[in-house]
């Protein structure tokens, strides 16, 4: 279907060393509402050589520029005025999210922009309490006595490439701990949701943020490579798929770069025969729905005592045959679309393939019959075997698969039978029980009867285990990737 193009849609440049210019090539890609298919956008495509050009002004801003030399007041004063003026187009990021990212209003709101907010507040702050940025080391005794003191300095250059599923989350997730510890960034967003990453430049334009500190670049695979490749990067972010994870990731080593990975996932729930099933189902109705499924750390493997999965399959039944599927500008809709026809037709081969494997869909598996948009009705499929691609595959769409198990020892295999090992939750009637099932699985963070809902607390260290990544992103743990610990040394007597 031929995009609907609006004559007076907006075109965005792209920003470098404190000005916005149209790149070398002259060259725009659409940005589409994945709802309406309308064009919202346009953006600049940038070259390998404006990569050059962003990464050389990061560089010089690293090396000879004031913001890694100022105090942490200084570099807080900065972004303490970047917050101000996020907080003052707060409502207009969130219309931005609806329109080009496709998330209902009320996900828009506190998932993609409130807690994106929370995230760059936090960081504000930390860069003051967290960290004492020079201390004393324990006094040795060898040949002689000395003393020390133990620096955290700034990384250096950090080049931060994001997802599309929460674009200002996973921006500020990355920016503002780099900015805090005194790095120097170039930010590329994905391309079919550049916009709030073109929003942040404008603001640390009008913060005053020193020029080269923050450049925001829009492009394509040229883009990411030459980022994760050039020598004069020192680190990379990332947060995507494990494969294109693994692929930066092996760029990045041929200059030994610091890697920090956000990866998929294939999150269990964990359901045992004393649970409360009618919360169990509302923890699948929503990790399957919440923003279309687009979420590497939602639940999509319902882990279930074999006595209560038929019970739980009907509750998750009638939950979704409630849910409105439609443009999420309408305060009806319930559920919007995937980001774009690739990811729709994706998501539909993969239910395509476990009906071949003989998994039965017991609710959904189609794209919900809309003219438009691009869409995939809720989808649960039971009858499935955890070695099944379902299983083991991520989505990154609406679907969900209901496995039994009879033993807690058998949960826990099925659960950490898996390439991933981001998030996991457990419900149970018993506390002590569920810990005890916690402290077995292999993933990041682990949810007991409902805490800590389907996003992570800004606070807390999030990241995975196996395939799903390197590092942690949030609070102190996130701060922490971007700052280098360096040991100076004297003699105090002797020696």
């Amino acid at each position: 279907m031929t995009p609907n193009v609006d004559t007076d849609v907006r075109s965005y440049g792209i920003f470098i060393d404190g000005r916005w210019t149209d790149g070398a090539s002259g060259r725009y890609s659409d940005v589409l509402n994945p709802a309406t298919e309308e064009v919202v956008a346009r953006v600049t495509v940038a070259t390998a050589d404006d990569t050059v050009a962003a990464i050389r002004s990061a560089r010089e801003a690293f090396d000879h520029g004031p913001w890694p030399r100022m105090s942490v007041e200084e570099r807080r004063s900065v972004m303490h005025r970047m917050l101000a003026i996020l907080e003052r187009r707060r409502d207009e990021l969130v219309d931005i999210n609806v329109t080009s990212g496709g998330a209902t209003r009320p996900i828009a709101a506190a998932i993609q922009i409130d807690a994106a907010i929370a995230h760059f507040r936090d960081m504000v702050d930390r860069v003051m309490v967290r960290f004492d940025w020079e201390r004393p080391s324990p006094a040795h005794v060898g040949a002689g006595i000395g003393q020390g003191n133990i620096l955290r300095e700034p990384f250096g250059v950090a080049a931060l490439i994001s997802a599309y599923n929460f674009p200002l989350l996973l921006n500020i997730v990355k920016l503002a701990p780099a900015l805090a510890s005194g790095c120097t960034s170039v930010l590329k967003p994905a391309s079919t949701t550049p916009i709030e990453a073109i929003v942040l430049g404008e603001i640390a334009e009008e913060a005053g943020l020193p020029a080269g500190v923050l450049n925001v670049i829009t492009g394509d695979r040229e883009v990411s490579y030459e980022m994760s490749t050039n020598p004069m990067v020192d680190l990379v972010s990332f947060t995507g798929s494990d494969n294109v994870g693994k692929l930066i990731y092996a760029q990045a080593a041929t200059s030994l770069k610091k890697v920090v990975l956000e990866l998929g996932g294939k999150s269990p729930l964990i359901v045992t025969e004393d649970a409360d099933i009618d919360a169990a189902a509302q923890d699948i109705i929503l990790n399957t729905t919440l923003h279309a499924g687009q979420g590497c750390s939602l639940l999509t493997r319902a882990v279930v005592h074999r006595s209560r999965a038929d019970e739980l399959t009907e509750a998750v039944r009638a939950g979704f045959a409630q849910m409105t599927l439609g443009d999420p500008a309408d305060p009806a809709t319930a559920m919007g679309p995937l980001i774009s026809a690739a990811q729709r037709d994706k998501v539909l081969g993969m239910i395509a393939d476990g009906v071949r494997e003989g998994a039965k869909i017991a609710y959904g598996g189609t794209d919900g019959g809309q003219d438009r948009g691009f869409f995939v009705e809720p989808t649960l499929f039971t009858d499935v075997h955890n070695s099944m691609s379902i299983a083991q595959k991520e989505f990154f769409g609406p679907v969900n698969v209901v496995i039994p198990f009879d033993t807690d020892e058998e949960a826990v295999r099925i659960a950490n039978d898996s390439e991933f090992g981001l998030w996991a939750a457990v419900r149970s009637a018993d506390p002590v029980r569920a810990y005890g099932i916690a402290k077995r699985l292999r993933a990041g963070t682990v949810s007991l009867n409902g805490g800590g809902g389907a996003f992570p607390n800004t606070l807390l260290p999030y990241g995975g285990y196996k395939s799903s990544g390197l590092g942690r992103e949030y609070g102190e743990a996130g701060l922490d990737e971007y700052l280098e610990t360096k040991s100076v040394v004297w003699g105090v007597a002797g020696g």
